[in-house]
């Protein structure tokens, strides 16, 4: 690919615990968006904006270059986990993750309310104010779903 280009390739990224279950607690939410935030920061040609959630699921705000495969990326996110569930020092598994994903492109001038959307994601939560678009990791029966 041309090193030449100019691309913006904004993305929120989401998914959830293994059976929807709190596993996301306070001791292991701040360690688990550490090491995503790590590993984003050292993938060449990603940058991360925001990362939240609540106690079942992650939020991410990231732009990414053209040269990186979205599903490849998102993998390698979960499985920055396992550093996870070793810090934890509970001896076994503190963190797993559902099989799936959401990705949903935005705009660079919805970038800030993509941030902001994510960095009050428990707010959101409680209040029942979020937006679905946002909020989901497959497709509905009513719509189709695009490459898979």
């Amino acid at each position: 690919m041309s090193r030449n280009f100019y691309s913006e390739i904004n993305l929120h990224i989401t998914w959830h615990t293994s059976a929807d279950r709190p596993l996301l607690t306070p001791r292991i939410e701040p360690l688990t968006h550490r090491e995503l935030r790590n590993k984003i920061v050292n993938w060449p040609g990603a940058f991360v904006h925001e990362i939240g959630g609540t106690e079942d699921h992650v939020h991410l705000a990231v732009t990414i270059l053209p040269t990186i495969t979205i599903s490849e990326f998102i993998g390698q996110l979960k499985g920055a986990s396992s550093h996870v569930n070793r810090q934890s020092g509970k001896g076994h598994k503190a963190l797993e993750w559902q099989a799936g994903y959401g990705v949903v492109s935005f705009g660079t001038k919805d970038l800030e309310w993509v941030k902001a959307y994510i960095r009050n994601q428990k707010a959101h939560h409680a209040q029942g104010d979020v937006q679905d678009r946002l909020e989901r990791i497959t497709a509905t029966e009513d719509e189709p779903t695009h490459g898979g």
